[in-house]
């Protein structure tokens, strides 16, 4: 049985996305004085005493965009109206009734029997007497609360829990995989996002910067629940307008450090900019799993083939050369699920663990044939054994006599030489050094001990 959902509505700056963080318990919507900050259908899953639901933030009504998307913004909140099981309708107490109230009241008119009242930012409990006038809206008394500190938040709770609970509705599953989408503007996320939906989930528009939030988006394939995770376009740090733009940025990289692998998306109609390195470089410190994806790969032009673009891509994109490649066009649906395919697989390979016996094969394959190089004034390198000690992303350390003796050079060899030969070559690697002392046990004894004792003898 699907979860009840909870939309909040109400005219611009009235709180919405205060509310929306209140009942969520975090920092989900960004909040910022400046009307229509929020834009899509901002969602997250909730829960009461086990009461599960779907809390869903819309764009404030009536507002006039600044950039035309005034319609899109509305059609967004009408979606959220006709899918909600019980709605929020959202005042501020400090301003009595104003006419935007008023529309809004009457857009939800034919949904009475669904709407409860709320007046936000009492921010005094002395505060309370001037909801009595939000009566005249047609919606009963309201429940008054302060979004911003909390007053009211426990009888609102309990509201919602009175209405929507339901013994047959259980916690959902959770996702098999969170994919964050990232990109500089314009690059196809929020079209790519809304093919996975199979519906204008988030909006979509030519203007750079459509969207703000990171809009969380749940989708199926093939029997399995995904989210897909639409974040902000990243613009260049000196081009950051106001705190809205800071914000949205900041919630990409949160995204990213939330996702299980991220779908870096490229525009294959522009050249590589600084903007796509700069991302490029926070996705390797990350050591987040990367699906690189040339979007519009229909519209291309110059580097016409797949192979030419690819290495294109590694001279221009350092240190995401083992990422894999997927071409697609967002736009028309093609190859999308490839994408997805890809993300799995490297889902998987970021969780994989490597048994210490193929693990230092590997390793001594390396030795072989490139010896550590001797540091000068340092003592002579010498590596004993590797262990793999956690995963997503893999992590391995090499026990050395002394890890001053060993160059950068060598660790980027044996890094490779691991990619090479161990089914983890897509995925970020995390390699690090530790000197071996008296008591580190050879975990590779068990499996070269008689190779060795034949020698000795």
């Amino acid at each position: 049985m699907s979860l009840p959902t909870i939309a909040i509505v109400g005219r611009p700056n009235v709180g919405k996305s205060s509310l929306f963080n209140a009942i969520v318990g975090r920092r989900t919507s960004i909040v910022e004085p400046t009307p229509g900050v929020t834009r899509d259908r901002v969602t997250a899953i909730c829960d009461i005493d086990d009461v599960y639901f779907q809390l869903v933030d819309t764009g404030g009504y009536g507002i006039t965009d600044i950039d035309d998307l005034t319609d899109h913004v509305e059609r967004q909140i009408l979606y959220a109206i006709r899918e909600a099981t019980w709605i929020l309708f959202v005042v501020d107490i400090r301003d009595g009734i104003v006419p935007l109230d008023q529309e809004v009241a009457r857009l939800l008119r034919r949904e009475q029997d669904r709407v409860q009242l709320v007046a936000n930012k009492m921010d005094e409990p002395h505060m309370e007497h001037l909801s009595a006038e939000f009566v005249r809206l047609g919606y009963g008394d309201p429940i008054c609360v302060s979004a911003a500190h909390g007053l009211g938040k426990t009888e609102l709770l309990e509201r919602i829990k009175e209405k929507i609970a339901d013994p047959d509705v259980a916690a959902p599953p959770e996702p098999v995989m969170k994919i964050a989408f990232v990109g500089k503007r314009n690059t196809g996320k929020s079209t790519f996002v809304n093919a996975l939906a199979g519906e204008d989930r988030v909006i979509v528009s030519e203007v750079a910067g459509t969207t703000r939030d990171s809009i969380d988006v749940a989708f199926e394939k093939d029997g399995r629940r995904f989210v897909a995770i639409d974040t902000a376009g990243v613009k260049k740090r000196t081009k950051l307008a106001d705190s809205v733009e800071f914000f949205a940025f900041q919630r990409a990289q949160q995204s990213i450090d939330r996702a299980d692998v991220t779908l870096f998306l490229i525009d294959a109609t522009e050249p590589v900019s600084a903007v796509d390195k700069r991302l490029g470089k926070f996705l390797v410190d990350a050591y987040k799993p990367v699906v690189i994806v040339i979007n519009k790969w229909d519209k291309a032009k110059g580097l016409a083939l797949t192979g030419d673009f690819g290495e294109y891509l590694n001279k221009t994109l350092r240190g995401l050369d083992f990422a894999p490649i997927v071409f697609c066009s967002a736009i028309d649906g093609k190859n999308i699920y490839a994408a997805i395919d890809v993300a799995s697989a490297l889902f998987k390979q970021s969780r994989m663990r490597i048994s210490t016996g193929e693990l230092n094969r590997a390793l001594r394959s390396a030795l072989d044939s490139h010896r550590p190089a001797i540091k000068r004034g340092n003592k002579p390198p010498r590596v004993y054994f590797a262990t793999q000690v956690g995963v997503a992303p893999p992590t391995i350390i090499l026990f050395v006599n002394h890890i001053q003796s060993i160059r950068p050079e060598f660790l980027r060899f044996v890094l490779n030489q691991f990619r090479a030969n161990l089914p983890i070559g897509e995925v970020p690697i995390k390699l690090a050094m530790r000197e071996r002392r008296s008591g580190d046990a050879d975990p590779t004894r068990a499996s070269y001990g008689r190779k060795r004792s034949s020698r000795n003898r």
